[in-house]
């Protein structure tokens, strides 16, 4: 499969952020032993592992669980404080890389915050990104198969799963990276139960398909909560321009889509929340987590 113009941009954005790609890839298993937090993603090479976050896991319930959805086991990454029900809960969507070591620990960092925090593998179906060691193959060949409506529905069950296990609903938010950013703005639009959403330099505009029927900016005009972007002034991915245009469409959106807001960092690239890579920046990192809790502080979900 060749790519679109925008896969191409995106795969520049990611080159970028993680070059020298290996070809050494573990095995599926492999992947849910990252998921319970051992190891990091492969293709995200090279790691930078002295700035990665280490967050324990005492005091809490973490590691994986399985949800039947449509006759597919999901396998989610479970995070939460041990002994305790009620909890607002946030859905925690991965880059392209998948449900690894860091988004494992992004997880148990909610759950520290009180969360019950779940991070679904959203790439179950349609195949492994470790068995991946070429960024572009990795794009073409499973990232762009994964149909967004796929991916709703998943993350509805993944709602309707913490309904059923300690999981107060009523107070719900969904963050994203990368890729994950992207679906944090369409779950925004597609799921009444969300009060709340911070995406994390997620696409806002492309190229459609019969798989990607629409981007962030062609659903302001039904997004039902309001989102908080974060986002890099030197992220080669997404320009400026296309930020600017998604705060124009969403000045005549949804009342959920004008309570909206981006934080535009000025020197920091794509990825630069991800700290276990290069593109890691420590200073807006650590002042978008803070802008993120207190946005679903702000908005009720606590």
């Amino acid at each position: 499969m060749a790519l679109t113009t925008t896969q191409t941009r995106d795969l520049q954005a990611l080159l970028d952020a993680a070059p020298d790609v290996p070809a050494a890839a573990p095995n599926r298993r492999a992947v849910l032993r990252a998921a319970l937090g051992v190891g990091y993603c492969a293709a995200a090479a090279p790691l930078v592992a002295q700035t990665a976050i280490r967050t324990p896991a005492d005091g809490l319930v973490a590691g994986e669980v399985s949800m039947a959805v449509g006759g597919t086991s999901v396998p989610v990454y479970r995070a939460a404080p041990a002994g305790r029900t009620g909890l607002p809960v946030i859905l925690v969507i991965s880059e392209i890389f998948g449900v690894h070591e860091y988004i494992a620990d992004t997880a148990r960092r909610f759950a520290r915050a009180g969360y019950l925090a779940l991070a679904p593998d959203l790439f179950v179906r349609q195949g492994d990104p470790q068995s991946y060691g070429e960024l572009a193959r990795l794009l073409s060949e499973l990232i762009a198969k994964v149909p967004d409506a796929q991916v709703m529905g998943d993350l509805d069950a993944c709602v309707d799963w913490a309904a059923a296990n300690g999981g107060d609903v009523a107070r719900l938010a969904v963050t994203g990276f990368c890729w994950g950013g992207r679906q944090t703005w369409l779950y925004a639009a597609h799921s009444p139960r969300v009060k709340a959403a911070v995406a994390w330099y997620g696409r806002l505009e492309g190229e459609r398909n019969a798989l990607q029927p629409q981007h962030p900016i062609d659903v302001v005009g039904v997004l039902k909560a309001p989102v908080l972007g974060l986002y890099g002034a030197a992220d080669t991915g997404i320009p400026l321009a296309s930020v600017e245009r998604m705060k124009a469409a969403l000045a005549q959106g949804s009342p959920a889509a004008r309570a909206s807001t981006f934080v535009v960092y000025p020197d920091a690239p794509h990825a630069f929340h991800a700290d276990y890579r290069p593109s890691y920046r420590a200073e807006p990192a650590q002042d978008g987590w803070r802008r993120c809790l207190d946005w679903l502080r702000q908005h009720g979900v606590v």
